[in-house]
């Protein structure tokens, strides 16, 4: 019995893949059971880095993100659907899931050949092509934000898969040893800045200007700058009255969110979900008007837990910032909200529906 995953491009898709993935192994699932699809991208080093067999397939000519234009290509469809559908049948799957992208179509074709159930999930509030395409063939819908059910037939509201530390998050008995984990003082708020694996030159720029403008006692600035913008930053950083702890990259996120009182961030689908999930408000900036990110952060704005400034608008941060590091009571108001929306609990429930499924 093998329980299959299509998740390729990003980690968007495949870290939400990789957290079910670990809570189906902590049910006892054998990582030798699992199987993942995908192109030649970043999913091609992290999920055997993880522990799982991954099966390449060629999906050279469709784009990152699935669009119409891609069913033109039909021998490349056709090819990696004939690929998985191989694969799968050697494997008797009896589960498939899908995150998104350009590998989910040949993935759900492929499933729906060998007669195993197919699932779908979506991270973001704006339900991609692809999943809008293979949701109407699947068995089970599971949305990552309520405004994706009215996008995807038959959806369900899950929240976004987050790996298991997060289902057991407590920031006050984290904080101490988080604090002591950056060098951060007592005593001080402290703004976390976070741009993603990769940074967001943008949000380093701003936090630049921040550290310029705010009063030295006023706070601290933990910063996850990113590797490429690090020795950067780092140099900035050590010339500035202000305590500014740069990181390049962190792979204990729960550190960092509960180091932060207020954080800094871009709006992606995960990272919504992770602030959400640990009670950490926050100021977001997306990635432009009309697009995922933005469309991620109107709940919980709308809620209040959370601000969303426009890029355009990138010099109305620090203000933002300061207004609320001094406003202690708005902080904690809007944790509160935070803590109400986050749903760390989606990989079990995903999980357990695949389980159900397979032993149906």
């Amino acid at each position: 019995m093998t329980y299959a995953f299509a998740a390729a491009g990003t980690g968007g898709h495949v870290f939400p893949a990789l957290a079910v993935a670990d809570t189906l192994v902590a049910a006892g699932v054998p990582k030798s059971e699992i199987v993942f699809f995908g192109g030649d991208r970043m999913e091609a080093k992290t999920v055997p880095d993880a522990g799982y067999e991954f099966v390449a397939v060629d999906l050279r000519g469709l784009k990152r993100s699935f669009s119409l234009q891609n069913l033109g290509i039909p021998k490349v469809v056709a090819k990696a659907r004939g690929e998985m559908t191989e694969e799968m049948e050697r494997r008797g799957t009896k589960v498939c899931i899908v995150f998104g992208g350009y590998v989910s179509v040949p993935a759900a074709m492929a499933a729906q050949k060998v007669g195993a159930h197919l699932f779908v999930q979506e991270q973001n509030a704006m339900a991609g092509l692809a999943n809008r395409f293979v949701a109407r063939r699947a068995e089970r819908v599971f949305a990552g934000f309520a405004a994706a059910r009215n996008q995807l037939k038959n959806a369900e509201l899950t929240g976004n898969p987050l790996r298991p530390i997060f289902s057991s998050f407590d920031r006050e008995k984290l904080r101490p040893a988080a604090r002591e984990r950056y060098g951060v003082p007592s005593g001080l708020p402290v703004l976390g800045v976070l741009g993603g694996s990769l940074g967001a030159k943008v949000l380093n720029d701003v936090t630049t200007a921040l550290a310029m403008a705010v009063d030295p006692d006023h706070l601290a600035i933990v910063h996850l700058t990113g590797r490429p913008h690090y020795e950067e930053i780092k140099k900035t950083a050590a010339q500035s009255a202000l305590p500014w702890f740069p990181v390049p990259f962190e792979d204990q996120m729960e550190m960092f969110y509960a180091a932060s009182d207020l954080v800094l961030s871009r709006a992606g689908a995960m990272t919504i979900n992770e602030l959400a999930a640990t009670g950490t408000p926050a100021v977001v900036v997306p990635l432009g008007l009309g697009t995922n990110q933005s469309a991620n952060a109107m709940e919980l704005e709308a809620a209040g837990g959370l601000v969303q400034v426009e890029q355009s608008q990138i010099d109305q941060v620090p203000i933002v910032i300061d207004q609320l590091i001094v406003d202690r009571v708005r902080r904690e108001a809007m944790a509160t909200v935070m803590s109400t929306h986050g749903k760390p609990a989606a990989a079990r429930v995903i999980a357990d529906a695949m389980l159900e499924a397979a032993h149906a």
